[in-house]
């Protein structure tokens, strides 16, 4: 019993080590009632929806690709990925666009938004690792919680929430 409570102190130590690098500038946004935030140094601009040509055999979430200046950018909607339901687009719709890391270098893709927020400086203090609420993968994409200004904000893995599946599929096409 012990050796299960050394175990537990030590897994906590080392997510509380981890989220205070988490400290930074987020992007923050809305998805329905719930609020998000990316790292700053993640996002290359922020535009509102323009037209997305549809991309055949992709999955439910990937709307498509948008010409940005002349690069193929691949979109997918957050509300769809996290299993939300379909919202139409309106005036304060946004697509944030962001930059990770692809097998062959740096690529850019755009995820669809309710709405942009601000920018917030989250401190150490105020991140707590994300909850455990029974597999991994339920939590795969979470960084961390934050909370300010009396509510939470999901701080999202970007690298994992574009990598899983968009990238992959338009690398592969």
């Amino acid at each position: 019993m012990e050796a299960e409570k050394v175990a537990a102190e030590a897994r906590l130590g080392d997510s509380e080590q981890g989220v205070r690098g988490l400290a930074g500038k987020y992007l923050t946004f809305s998805l329905g009632s719930e609020e998000y935030g990316v790292g700053i140094l993640k996002v290359r601009e922020i535009i509102g929806v323009m037209e997305i040509t549809a991309v055949p055999h992709t999955p439910h979430y990937i709307k498509g690709v948008i010409n940005l200046r002349g690069r193929v950018i691949p979109v997918m909607d957050l509300r769809l990925k996290f299993g939300m339901p379909g919202k139409e687009y309106d005036e304060r719709t946004c697509v944030i666009v962001v930059e990770v890391q692809g097998r062959s270098g740096p690529v850019q893709a755009g995820m669809v938004v309710d709405s942009v927020s601000e920018v917030a400086n989250i401190a150490a203090g105020e991140i707590e690792p994300p909850p455990a609420l029974g597999s991994s993968r339920e939590t795969e994409n979470i960084l961390g919680m934050a909370k300010l200004k009396g509510s939470v904000k999901i701080l999202l893995d970007v690298d994992r929430v574009v990598g899983d599946g968009l990238l992959q599929h338009f690398q592969e096409m």
